[in-house]
């Protein structure tokens, strides 16, 4: 599957069903395939080990078209968990977490920070890294006015695309801080396995809680030097 796009094309249309060959090696991007069929060209990123790769989505370079579907589809997906409060993990989680708070009907959502501001509370606050900063030292904070907009109430915690499960997680503990329990956590993308396995370890009622858009699995080198699904 070759790219016939220039890398900044990437993730600025939502394309009709069929319209690229799924399941078929990838070389340069990988076709994501929506509930309804439709399809999304997605970059892959090596992984450090050369053998590995995955899907890339980086949702504030998609185009506005790109983030309403996402949005609409994935406030369709939280539909059944009465949602009346939208949080947006940063930095990307925050652009999906806004977009689908307006999505639902809601006026406003609440965004998550890893900038202190003076008033804030550091009882408040945990450590926050993700897959794609690993190596950054970053605290993820609540502002403390924010949470009568909280309590009582059904939150869903909102990131781009859920991976290692380590953003979440934060997300989870922050939040749990402050006394508060979501009763969703959703995401645009799903990407490998490897949250599953994260998340059971803040509670076996998350998996279950948990929706995306989409998923995206890990690829592996192929013999020819692309790159296709385990078991394909």
């Amino acid at each position: 599957m070759r790219d016939l796009a220039a890398q900044h094309d990437f993730w600025q249309e939502i394309h009709p069903a069929g319209s690229f060959p799924l399941h078929a090696e990838a070389t340069s991007f990988y076709v994501a395939e929506l509930d309804d069929g439709s399809q999304l060209r997605l970059p892959l990123r090596v992984l450090a080990d050369g053998r590995h790769a995955l899907a890339s989505l980086i949702v504030n370079q998609a185009s506005f078209d790109v983030l309403d579907g996402l949005a609409e589809r994935l406030a369709d997906k939280l539909g059944p968990f009465d949602i009346d409060v939208v949080v947006g993990l940063p930095t990307l989680g925050l652009t999906l977490a806004s977009a689908v708070a307006q999505k639902l009907g809601h006026k406003r959502y609440v965004p998550l920070g890893t900038s202190r501001k003076f008033w804030y509370r550091d009882d408040l606050s945990v450590p926050l890294s993700s897959i794609t900063t690993p190596t950054q030292q970053k605290r993820l904070y609540i502002d403390p006015r924010m949470l009568p907009l909280l309590e009582g109430r059904r939150v869903a915690l909102i990131d781009d695309v859920i991976s290692s499960g380590a953003s979440i997680l934060s997300g989870l503990a922050l939040l749990s801080a402050s006394s508060i329990e979501p009763a969703a956590i959703g995401a645009a993308m799903l990407q490998s396995d490897r949250w599953r396995e994260a998340l059971p370890t803040a509670g076996p009622q998350w998996l279950d809680r948990t929706v995306g858009v989409f998923s995206t699995p890990l690829l592996e080198r192929t013999d020819g030097g692309g790159w296709r699904r385990p078991g394909t």
